[in-house]
């Protein structure tokens, strides 16, 4: 796992909370903990470039998901993709919602993991079991909101 922090916000987010919380999305959805992933927590500036360059919406937001297919030649272990979280988008979110900041980011990596791993919430259907799978994923890891995303 690759873990990149903005020196701004080193110390914001405990690594180790993040190990935690993608290892529990991959023993949930009975992915081999072998596999790779990159998480990057960055300020809103870099997350409206990359929203802008890969998305065409030219505004920042909490988490983007990149997945990938690809399989290290030489290990075969399979990389999954990219999570970039917004530190500063994800502490408003956490205020405003009233929980920690550790919860929101949590969150965040739950549901850019269920991205990786090829879950949408593009209709009611995709949604209801994409919003199941993170309460689930949550609650193993015993993380509270004091609320869910729409």
């Amino acid at each position: 796992m690759n873990i990149l922090i903005n020196d701004e916000f080193a110390g914001a987010i405990k690594e180790d909370t993040i190990n935690k919380t993608v290892l529990a999305v991959l023993k949930h959805e009975e992915v081999s903990e072998e596999s790779d992933v990159s998480i990057v927590i960055d300020d809103d500036t870099r997350l409206q470039e990359l929203n802008s360059q890969f998305l065409g919406i030219d505004a920042p937001t909490d988490v983007l998901s990149f997945p990938s297919d690809e399989v290290d030649p030489d290990s075969g272990v399979p990389y999954l993709g990219d999570i970039i979280i917004s530190k500063p988008r994800a502490q408003a979110q956490a205020e405003e919602a009233g929980h920690a900041l550790e919860a929101e980011v949590q969150l965040l990596i739950v549901h850019g993991m269920l991205h990786l791993l090829g879950y949408d919430h593009a209709d009611e259907e995709q949604k209801r079991e994409m919003w199941d799978r993170q309460k689930e994923i949550l609650t193993t890891l015993d993380v509270h909101l004091s609320r869910l995303p729409d």
